[in-house]
């Protein structure tokens, strides 16, 4: 059966329409040698072999199920319960794509209205949306927000905050006109956010002050009194967030925060090579005909039946064009959904458990490394499930020495972001990192010495 839908008279009638004669010539553009290249590809094989050579080239890989893992900068191993991929497996989660009608979607809304629910909850924060593409996209959406909240343009972002996100946020405003993005300087003795840089940058044109809690390094930033400073100057304050965290310290509505954001990953999303991942944004109530993405209501039918459908607009992507609060083009619900079921399993005592695991093991791992010679950790500040070791050798030597002889994955380099850090390497551990592990990494570590 042809499954072409056009007939031979169509697709002439369209090759006339835009002045050629021939499919082939609409590739004249493309120098000849290069259009119909000879591909030197091997004899078929079966199935069955087919697997034996993709199972090779996966067991090639270093990953965190047969290796000790590090590494961290934003995307963390953390312990996912098997129900979490048996409930999103189910068909109808797995099969659906956006709830776009609600009378046959009820089960994902409500799960969606969960999500949010919990969101809120975890960050203390009034209204939540049903979640973005990742946390850098959401930090940006949230700076975007924030400038046509206050009218102004002026964006003052810690350089503390994850370098990939502050990275997005330029790529999301470079065609936004008069826009002034101004990065805080770091402290010299502990490369925390330099809160008098900060303050004194604040002014009447200011739309939004962004920090990161904990920031990039692990480290806790000064938080008393910002709010205050912030909205006094007409600004909105902005908190990226590690949700993790917050099964232990203070949500970010208690220091005053109008928008949280951050990486949904670490709620029961698998690392999975970078994606995808899950952004979550939550805000006040105030703001909440101004957020982008979706939001998923509570109601009730004409029966008084309880129900749920999508809030305030009917799809997540604004077709408003300069008008739009967002252009993001799909919902990430599946994540969401994996998130929710992982929120759901833990409990508030489960959290605060695998909080209480990360935050106990890093500190563990900085204690036993700062006793090595040559070895400097960054442990002046509080600091959460990473911190910064200076390294006596560069850091790829490092990590090469660690996963050749060790079968360890070890730290992000921060010199690759940071010059001022060459040699310096941030370290992660997780529930998931077993005390024999970290003995193991830091013996490794005391070799090299």
């Amino acid at each position: 059966m042809n499954y072409i839908p056009h007939t031979d008279e169509e697709r002439r009638e369209m090759l006339a329409r835009i002045g050629v004669e021939r499919i082939e010539d609409l590739f004249e553009a493309i120098p000849e040698k290069f259009r119909f290249p000879r591909l030197n590809l091997p004899e078929a094989v079966t199935e069955m072999e087919a697997m034996w050579e993709l199972g090779a080239l996966a067991d090639a890989n270093a990953d965190v199920n047969h290796h000790a893992c590090f590494l961290g900068a934003g995307a963390y191993n953390h312990y996912i319960p098997s129900l979490v991929d048996h409930i999103i497996r189910r068909g109808e989660f797995f099969t659906a794509y956006t709830p776009y009608q609600p009378e046959v979607s009820q089960g994902t809304l409500q799960a969606i209205f969960e999500f949010q629910s919990m969101m809120s909850a975890l960050t203390g924060m009034e209204i939540s949306t049903a979640s973005h593409y990742d946390g850098a996209t959401a930090f940006a959406e949230a700076v975007l927000m924030a400038m046509a909240i206050t009218q102004r343009r002026k964006v003052i972002v810690s350089r503390a905050i994850h370098p990939h996100y502050r990275r997005v946020l330029c790529t999301y405003t470079q065609f936004h006109p008069n826009i002034q993005i101004v990065e805080t300087d770091l402290t010299n003795s502990t490369n925390q956010t330099n809160s008098t840089d900060l303050t004194d940058l604040i002014d009447l044109n200011t739309a939004c002050v962004c920090i990161q809690n904990p920031n990039f390094f692990g480290q806790f930033e000064e938080v008393n009194g910002l709010a205050d400073r912030i909205h006094a100057a007409g600004g909105l304050f902005i908190a990226v967030v590690n949700p993790i965290s917050l099964g232990l310290f203070k949500p970010p509505a208690e220091y005053g925060a109008d928008v949280v954001v951050g990486e949904g990953q670490p709620l029961g999303i698998p690392l999975s090579f970078g994606g995808p991942y899950l952004g979550f944004f939550c805000t006040r109530r105030e703001f909440m005909r101004r957020i982008p993405g979706r939001i998923v209501g509570e109601t009730v039918d004409r029966e008084g039946k309880r129900g749920y459908v999508l809030t305030l607009k009917t799809r997540e992507q604004d077709i408003r064009r300069e008008k739009a609060t967002s252009n993001i083009c799909t919902n990430q619900g599946l994540m969401a959904l994996a998130a929710c079921v992982y929120m759901s399993v833990m409990g508030k005592y489960g959290l605060r458990q695998v909080a209480h695991l990360c935050y106990q093991k890093a500190h563990y791992a900085a204690d036993r490394i700062g006793k090595l010679d040559s070895w400097r950790v960054w442990t002046d500040k509080p600091f959460f499930n990473e911190f910064v070791v200076a390294c006596p050798a560069p850091v790829k030597e490092i990590n090469d020495y660690l996963l050749d002889e060790h079968d360890i994955i070890g730290g992000y380099d921060l010199g690759q972001d940071y010059p001022e850090l060459q040699d310096h390497m941030l370290l992660c551990c997780t529930e998931t990192n077993t005390r024999e592990e970290i003995d193991a990494l830091v013996e490794a570590l005391a070799e090299l010495t």
